[in-house]
C-alpha cells in the first residue's frame, strides 16, 4: 500500500459522491455536491481512499509520508473535468475563417470555398503521424492545464480507411503517452469527402473503414454528422448500426444546424450521447431521458458561430442528466472546460453547480464512465484539480481566466502552475 498523495487544509472539497441523487426536484444545487469545508483527501494507491476534515485524515494518512503533499490552504478542490467530445486531433490552421465569420460569411459559405472540415480533412492527410501526435500531445497540455484529466478524441479529419485508421493509432499513442485518459471515437461520417455522394461514402464507411478499424481494436465508439446537408436520418442510422454490430458504442451530432431527427435517432438506437442539439424539441429531449441517452451540449460551438445557444433548462427541467463538453476543433477553439462552463452558466441558463455536474459526473456517464471518473468518492480515481479560489463557483465566476493550480492524475501531481 502506497500513501501516493494528501491535499490538505482546502477551503472545500466537492466530491460529487452525492449527484447521481442530484436534479430529483429539477435542479442540481449546493447539497447535492457532497462538499467538505477545511477538508482533506487521501489517495492510496491512486484511488480516494479518505474524505473529510482535515483533522481527522491527515491523523489517519500523515501528509509527510505521502509521495505528494499538497498544501490547499484557502482553495477549491473538484474532481478532474471529463470533456466527452473534442476533434482534437487535426493539422493545419484555420484562424482565417474565424475572422471571415466575424466579416459576415456563414458555415456553409466557407465550406463551399473550400474551407471548413474539408479544408482540414485535406491538412490531415498530408500530415504525418508525428507531426499529429504532436499536435494532440500539445493540445493534451492546454487541456491538463486547464484541469481535463479525461477527454474524447474522435477521428474523422481523414474520411478514407487509411487516414481514419493513422488517426485512431494516433489517439491511441497520445492516451500512452499523456497523463490525461484520452478516449477514441471513430467517426469516419464527419463529412462528404469531395467527389462522392453521401450514398456512395456511407457505403465506404460500412463496408470497409468499420471493419477495419473493428479489426484495428482501438475505438471505443462510433459517431456521425446527422445533419441537413451531410448525412440524413438513414444513412446515420446504417453507420450507427454498423458500428454497433462491430462492438462500437454510438454516439450522435444531432439538431446542430437544423432539426432532421437525429436526436430521436440516438433515443433509437440507445446510444450514449446525443450531442449539439439546438434544435431539438420537446418530444425529443422526452425521448432521450426515457432511453437514458446523455444530451451533451456545446455552448462552445454556438459562441464561435455567434449561434444561438441550446436551452439547458428545458432538459434539465425534463429529468436530463446534461453533460457540457468544450467541442474543442478548428472551427471551435477552446480547450477550456472552464470556459465551457462560464458559457453554461451565463447563456445557458444553468447553475454553477449544474455546470460543475455537467462537466464531470455527467460528462463521464456520456462515456459511459460514470462507475470511474467525475467524483472524489471513496474508490474512485483520485483526478483532481486544485483551484486558487475558495469555491468551485470560481470557474464560471472568474471567465477568461483559468482558476487551476494544480491537478493530480491518479494521486499523482501532473500540472503545476
Amino acid at each position: 500500500m502506497t500513501l501516493t498523495a494528501v491535499v490538505h487544509d482546502a477551503a472545500e472539497i466537492v466530491t460529487l459522491e452525492s449527484s447521481e441523487d442530484a436534479g430529483d426536484d429539477g435542479e442540481t444545487d449546493e447539497a447535492d455536491l457532497g462538499i467538505y469545508e477545511d477538508a482533506a483527501v487521501a489517495v492510496v494507491d491512486g484511488e480516494v481512499a479518505r474524505v473529510g476534515p482535515t483533522g481527522p485524515v491527515t491523523r489517519e494518512f500523515p501528509p509527510e509520508n505521502a509521495t505528494h503533499e499538497v498544501d490547499a490552504t484557502g482553495k477549491s478542490v473538484i474532481p478532474g473535468f471529463v470533456d466527452p467530445h473534442t476533434h482534437a486531433l487535426f493539422a493545419g490552421d484555420r484562424s482565417d475563417e474565424f475572422e471571415a465569420k466575424l466579416q459576415g460569411k456563414t458555415y456553409q459559405e466557407i465550406m463551399e470555398e473550400g474551407g471548413g472540415i474539408l479544408r482540414t480533412v485535406r491538412a490531415t492527410r498530408e500530415a504525418g503521424d508525428e507531426q499529429l501526435l504532436d499536435n494532440l500531445l500539445s493540445h493534451l497540455d492546454t487541456m491538463l492545464a486547464h484541469g481535463t484529466t479525461t477527454v474524447e478524441v474522435k477521428s474523422g479529419y481523414g474520411l478514407d480507411t487509411e487516414t481514419e485508421l493513422r488517426m485512431l493509432e494516433v489517439i491511441d499513442r497520445a492516451d500512452d503517452a499523456h497523463p490525461v485518459d484520452v478516449v477514441p471515437t471513430f467517426m469516419g461520417a464527419h463529412a462528404v469527402p469531395e467527389g462522392e455522394d453521401a450514398d456512395e461514402y456511407v457505403e465506404e464507411v460500412v463496408q470497409d473503414q468499420i471493419p477495419e478499424v473493428e479489426s484495428q481494436g482501438i475505438a471505443q465508439f462510433v459517431d456521425v454528422f446527422c445533419e441537413e446537408g451531410v448525412f440524413d436520418v438513414e444513412q446515420s442510422r446504417r453507420v450507427l448500426e454498423a458500428g454497433k454490430e462491430a462492438g462500437l458504442t454510438p454516439k450522435v451530432h444531432a439538431e446542430e444546424l437544423a432539426h432532421i431527427g437525429g436526436t430521436r435517432l440516438a433515443a433509437d438506437i440507445g446510444a450514449a450521447s446525443a450531442d449539439h442539439l439546438l434544435h431539438s424539441t420537446e418530444e425529443d429531449i422526452a425521448a432521450l431521458v426515457e432511453a437514458d441517452v446523455v444530451p451533451v451540449l456545446l455552448p462552445g460551438t454556438a459562441f464561435g458561430l455567434g449561434a444561438a445557444y441550446a436551452d439547458a433548462r428545458q432538459f434539465i427541467e425534463a429529468g436530463a442528466d446534461v453533460a457540457i463538453a468544450t467541442d474543442f476543433n478548428p472551427n471551435c477553439y477552446s480547450q477550456s472546460m472552464g470556459f465551457a462552463a462560464s458559457l453554461s452558466c451565463v447563456e445557458m441558463g444553468m447553475t454553477p453547480a449544474e455546470a460543475l455536474v455537467a462537466s464531470t459526473t455527467n460528462a463521464a456517464a456520456a462515456l459511459d464512465l460514470a462507475e470511474s471518473v467525475g467524483t472524489l468518492r471513496e474508490g474512485s480515481p483520485a483526478d483532481m484539480a486544485v483551484l486558487d479560489a475558495p469555491t468551485y463557483v470560481h470557474v464560471p465566476y472568474n471567465f477568461g481566466v483559468n482558476a487551476v493550480e494544480t491537478v493530480l492524475k491518479g494521486g499523482e501531481v501532473v500540472h503545476r502552475d
